[in-house]
């Protein structure tokens, strides 16, 4: 029986699918956060798992071997360098799916797939931080001002 092995083709052939999900990694891996379809995220979320995974251990076998989904070479440094070691303790489970609702002209399932520890999260810490800053000095400086 060959229950779970089969995959979503995405109507398209081959090459085109195999060059879809490489780019999806690719800006997934770039943003650490993508907007796309149900079906297709499904898809990304396989290979990029494996991706992180093997960018655990750093080596040079193991670079040759992404290099073959990631060919962008920043892009394969910050994921040896800067995502892999986020999720060091981890032993799956490094990306998640959001669901957003149906897209308004086709009505297909829109997803958010992002990596489950973003930096991104980080800076928006430092914005809203920052923002709370400005606004207590311009609450200062209008108290200032009315004296």
């Amino acid at each position: 029986m060959k229950h779970k092995i089969g995959f979503n083709k995405l109507n398209r052939v081959p090459a085109h699918r195999k060059a879809l999900i490489r780019n999806m990694m690719t800006v997934l891996f770039k943003h650490e956060r993508i907007t796309t379809t149900r079906a297709k995220a499904i898809e990304v979320r396989r290979f990029a798992e494996k991706e992180i995974t093997r960018a655990k251990e750093d080596s040079v076998h193991n670079r040759r071997m992404v290099f073959r989904k990631i060919t962008d070479e920043a892009i394969l440094a910050k994921l040896f360098t800067d995502i892999a070691p986020r999720f060091k303790e981890r032993n799956g489970g490094y990306t998640r799916i959001l669901r957003l609702g149906a897209r308004n002209h086709d009505a297909a399932d829109m997803v958010i797939l992002e990596l489950v520890e973003r930096k991104e999260d980080d800076k928006k810490a430092e914005r809203e931080k920052r923002k709370a800053e400005k606004k207590a000095k311009a609450k200062s400086q209008a108290a200032a001002q009315a004296k």
